[in-house]
Order: C-alpha cells, then structure tokens, then sequence
C-alpha cells in the first residue's frame, strides 16, 4: 500500500489543489501499475477466482477490455459468462458525451471506437447495466478510484441516474491500493474492489 504522506495534509491541499494531487498521484501509479503487470502474469486468473458472482447479478454486467497495463478481466467476463449472466462493453461514440453500453458475447467482433478501444458493433443493442468492472490506477478501501483523469467513466454513471446507479466493482492489482486518495464532488465512489489477493469491502 501506497501512502501518499505530506501531501495527504491540510497544509499541502491548501497549496494544491486536489486536482493537481491527483495528477501527480497518476503519474506515480503508472509506473506501479506497469510495474505490477510485468511481475504477475496470473494476477487476473487469481483475481477472477475470487468474483462475488452473486453481487453482480442480474445483469448485464459491463466490462471492458483492457488497455496497456490495466489488469485484464478476460478471466472475469468469462467466469461471468459461464455463470450466465449477460456482458456488455462501453462505447465511447463522442469525446464529450457519456459512455454507451452495448451487449456483447465472448465470440463477438469489435471494431475501435473514437478513443481506438475496441468495442462492439453498432448493430449490438444498447443496455442498461446492473454492474460495472472498471480500471483504474489507484484506489482506497472508502471507494475512492483514481482513473486516467479523463472522467468518461464518472459521466457515464451520473448519466445512468441514481436510480439506476450500477453496482461498481472496481478491478486492479492489489498493490494499487493507497491509504487516502483525493477525491472531487464528481467522483463516483466503487461499492467493492477485486483483486488478485481478494475481494476488498469498502468501508
């Protein structure tokens, strides 16, 4: 576990900004997190085998396909299908506008959606998921997520309404844990994080 220290103060946040802590705290956790996937090729089978399959019910359940040194959640999605449940992956079809969700089937085929992530098809339908598996390059045990800082995913559940807020089950390497992150009013907070060590409740 990271800590992220001075900075973490009264006096630091006074100087800077909780944005400008959050940019440095991703600049850190890059390298971690890069550091962390070329260290353990089997974290994400490990992790899947931990999958609070009945927390995600009943579906769609949203995943994504991942980028760089995220951990992957193959292993997931496909313990998620043999289980039954319904998958979808997020569309970005505008840099400005809320994620989409469409349906999606392991066999499926993608095409790169405007930020070049493959995604599916237009002719797939558009769902409403019941739960979310989303990246992230840090996180604390109050839900707190550090994303890539571009917002797409905290603007797709606003979208989603509270009513219809997903379960959002957040998927990383366990040493992307920090003890306090900072968080801003638009942050959605994850109700639970899986891990190659485990499921973690948030508090």
């Amino acid at each position: 576990m990271i800590s992220l220290g001075a900075s973490g103060s009264a006096k630091s946040l006074a100087v800077n900004p909780v944005s400008h802590q959050k940019t440095l705290l991703r600049r850190t956790m890059r390298g971690r997190r890069r550091a962390l996937a070329a260290a353990d090729s089997q974290a994400a089978v490990r992790a899947a085998a931990h999958a609070p399959l009945t927390r995600l019910g009943p579906g769609p359940v949203a995943g994504y396909i991942a980028q760089g040194a995220e951990l992957d959640p193959a292993p997931l999605m496909e313990a998620l299908a043999k289980a039954g449940l319904d998958l979808a992956l997020p569309v970005a079809a505008d840099r400005e506008a809320p994620l989409i969700f469409r349906r999606w089937t392991p066999d499926a085929r993608l095409s790169p959606d405007i930020f070049g992530i493959p995604a599916p098809l237009a002719d797939q339908p558009q769902v409403r998921p019941t739960a979310l598996i989303v990246p992230l390059l840090a996180f604390d045990r109050r839900g707190g997520r550090l994303g890539q800082g571009a917002g797409v995913y905290d603007r797709a559940i606003a979208a989603l309404g509270a009513e219809h807020r997903p379960f959002l089950l957040g998927y990383a390497y366990a040493g992307q844990e920090v003890d306090d992150l900072p968080v801003e009013p638009h942050d959605q907070r994850l109700d639970a994080i899986l891990t190659e060590a485990g499921l973690i409740e948030v508090r």
